[in-house]
């Protein structure tokens, strides 16, 4: 979590914004925002100290150098997921409502089925929150789950990628269904209407035709009579 990390050591050390930046990963000038509170999101600090990642001689080391770079004492515990609901601390589950409003409206098109696996949480909690009808509705602030510590980066990237790769298999389907399937339909309605075009074409010359017959019929007997007559 690198930006939480970032956060915390900029409110508890001396380090410079580079040294921070680079420990970090991030660019300097995302460190300066945090220092400024010009940050678009509010980070929840991440001790390094207190996740083994760093010792208090490291950080001594980098406040009396400003040239000195951070040294990690070992990298981030990443823990693998199993099957089954992920666990959440009892102390973290009252922020799980802001983590699922974050995904919402950051994310759309990640599945509610994924952010119940990304945060541990049910769909009828999620329906609740999107639909605002949740208890809790009026106090739920959108809020990063992974500064909450929900979920990891890798893992919401994850699921961001899952989401954006079936929303692209999705729009080649529909186009494709477009494409093919449309001009099918099309030119079997054009068919189907020439058809009837050419139905109702005969019928009304049939209809002309027996007319003009019956009229010719009549004409042929009234001459005849006349003739008679005369």
């Amino acid at each position: 979590m690198p930006h939480a990390t970032a956060s915390w050591l900029v409110d508890n050390t001396a380090l410079s914004f580079e040294q921070i930046a680079e420990f970090c990963g991030l660019h300097i000038l995302e460190v300066q925002a945090m220092a400024d509170d010009l940050a678009s999101s509010k980070y929840t600090g991440r001790d390094p100290v207190h996740s083994g990642e760093l010792t208090h001689a490291e950080i001594e080391k980098g406040q009396n150098d400003p040239e000195y770079r951070l040294r990690m004492q070992k990298a981030p515990v990443d823990v693998s997921r199993t099957k089954g609901p992920r666990y959440t601390p009892v102390s973290k589950r009252q922020d799980k409502p802001d983590g699922i409003a974050w995904i919402i409206r950051n994310h759309p098109e990640i599945s509610d089925a994924q952010i119940g696996k990304l945060i541990g949480t049910t769909r009828n909690t999620i329906n609740a929150i999107r639909e605002r009808s949740h208890w809790n509705i009026q106090n739920i602030v959108a809020k990063d789950p992974v500064t909450l510590g929900l979920c990891s980066q890798r893992e919401l990237d994850a699921a961001v990628a899952r989401a954006a790769k079936k929303g692209v298999v999705q729009a080649d389907a529909d186009d494709a269904t477009e494409e093919v399937v449309a001009p099918r339909r099309d030119d079997r309605e054009a068919l189907i209407e020439e058809l009837k075009a050419q139905r109702e074409a005969a019928t009304r010359a049939a209809s002309e035709a027996a007319q003009e017959a019956e009229a010719e019929a009549w004409l042929q007997a009234k001459r005849a009579a006349e003739a008679n007559e005369g």
